[in-house]
């Protein structure tokens, strides 16, 4: 039986880390790889790509629209272009370049997005984007890829050179446990890392991590949770969400993004088309976020360990 407690935890670093030694990796043995950012190497953590590969790197400046131009031209020529800046520049303010020149045309450009979330911090919410797995899993042909931490997201950012098409790989600034190594990464496919009959636990990108810690709450409450690491929004495991609350016939959501859009809705309009159950949200509930650490702001919007834990044994009380 799986269990979170077999789990072994291998440290912290931050998911862009792991972006960094991926987009590193997949450079070596893919010669097409090309990398661009804007004014933002270090913090996206592509100096590495851009010591051994300076032909094959661009420095845009802060002209996030032009980057998106760029890299849709490069890819009509056979390149795969990887972009980085923080998520709020590569969503929100370059929505319109994205829709016409990437998405429509469905042109092979990964989309790499750090600083997401309320775990960006001191920044404020000016760059704390929310609202952006929403934005980018509503554009026709484009997938969505959260990991959960930074083993996760190299090998999310290794799998992306071979999808064709327009993704968006979501990541984060603080240094965050590291918990899936020992677990295969299958794009599209979501990760069970407990089972359990009594509720669903669907959880994303950090808040995996504070999903696993509210299982063993849990379960020295006598509940035991089916947990599943969604780190592929779109195209979305269907069917791993069909199994397990029709097992355990309610479900819990966790996700660092605004309660309208993301993950809560997609698994509702899964629900509510297959196998109606009751549901709870963990989620910003339509705020923007503010200036903060990002443990105590995750704790102040209501995202946290206890908070999965009270809505779990809400929903299992209403299914009752």
């Amino acid at each position: 039986m799986i269990s979170v407690d077999t789990l072994n935890v291998t440290g912290k670093e931050a998911t862009r880390d792991g972006f960094g030694k991926g987009l590193l990796e997949i450079g070596r043995s893919n010669g097409q790889i090309v990398a661009m950012t804007a004014d933002l190497l270090g913090s996206l953590k592509m100096d590495d790509f851009k010591k051994e590969f300076p032909e094959r790197f661009f420095q845009i400046g802060i002209a996030e629209a032009n980057m998106m131009g760029i890299a849709a031209g490069m890819a009509t020529l056979g390149k795969i272009p990887y972009t980085g800046t923080f998520a709020n520049f590569s969503t929100g303010r370059v929505y319109d370049q994205i829709r016409q020149s990437i998405a429509y045309s469905h042109k092979n450009v990964k989309i790499c997005a750090s600083h997401a979330g309320l775990t960006l911090g001191e920044d404020g919410a000016t760059h704390q984007i929310l609202e952006d797995i929403g934005l980018m899993r509503m554009l026709p042909g484009m997938h969505v890829i959260v990991p959960c931490d930074s083993h996760q997201t190299k090998q999310a950012a290794i799998a992306i050179a071979d999808i064709d098409g327009p993704c968006y790989l979501r990541f984060g600034r603080p240094s965050w446990p590291i918990f899936t190594t020992d677990i295969p990464f299958v794009f599209g496919k979501a990760q069970v890392l407990n089972e359990g009959t009594d509720v669903t636990i669907i959880a994303t990108g950090h808040l995996t991590w504070y999903a696993v810690e509210a299982v063993k709450k849990l379960k020295a409450s006598g509940i035991q949770a089916d947990l599943l690491n969604i780190h592929t929004i779109k195209p979305f495991d269907i069917d791993a969400v069909i199994s397990s609350i029709t097992k355990t016939g309610c479900v819990v959501t966790a996700e660092e993004h605004q309660i309208y859009g993301g993950l809560g809705e997609l698994v509702a309009a899964v629900c509510s088309r297959n196998h109606p159950v009751p549901q709870e949200y963990v989620a910003v509930n339509d705020s923007f976020g503010e200036s903060g650490k990002p443990d105590e702001l995750l704790a102040k919007y209501g995202l946290s360990p206890d908070a999965i834990v009270h809505a779990a044994m809400k929903v299992v009380k209403r299914k009752g």
